[in-house]
């Protein structure tokens, strides 16, 4: 394995690591870490968009088993196309979450993505 392999593992890995961290953070602490990690929300916010943040949870759960799943698949071909695709999914979601919640959003959840998907098509 490469440098620039190792170097992609880590960096994915890192994001999958995000990803579980928003699907426990969303699905079951949205209630109790929310109002202390979204302070300038209300914190009567929390309970009626528990749901919401559920469904949230869940789909970044699905974006961090697809991104582990690229360390399975044998076929360099499909694993890079895989990973792309799971990737490109993570970095619209944090260029749409900077654009309409936080632009912070973006450097935890967008830039990690798009690092990684220039060094998988400049490989």
């Amino acid at each position: 394995m490469t440098k620039m392999e190792v170097l992609l593992k880590l960096l994915i890995s890192a994001i999958v690591g995000l990803h579980l961290y928003f699907l426990w953070f969303e699905m079951f602490a949205w209630t109790t870490k929310g109002p202390k990690i979204f302070s300038k929300f209300p914190k009567e916010f929390f309970q009626p968009t528990k749901s919401m943040a559920a469904n949230q949870g869940l789909y970044n759960g699905f974006l961090a088993a697809g991104l582990l799943w690229t360390f399975f698949i044998e076929n360099a071909t499909w694993s890079v196309n895989i990973s792309l695709f799971f990737l490109i999914c993570v970095a619209v979601a944090g260029i749409f979450g900077a654009l309409t919640v936080s632009k912070k959003i973006f450097f935890v959840q967008a830039l990690p993505a798009l690092v990684c998907i220039i060094l998988l098509v400049s490989k």
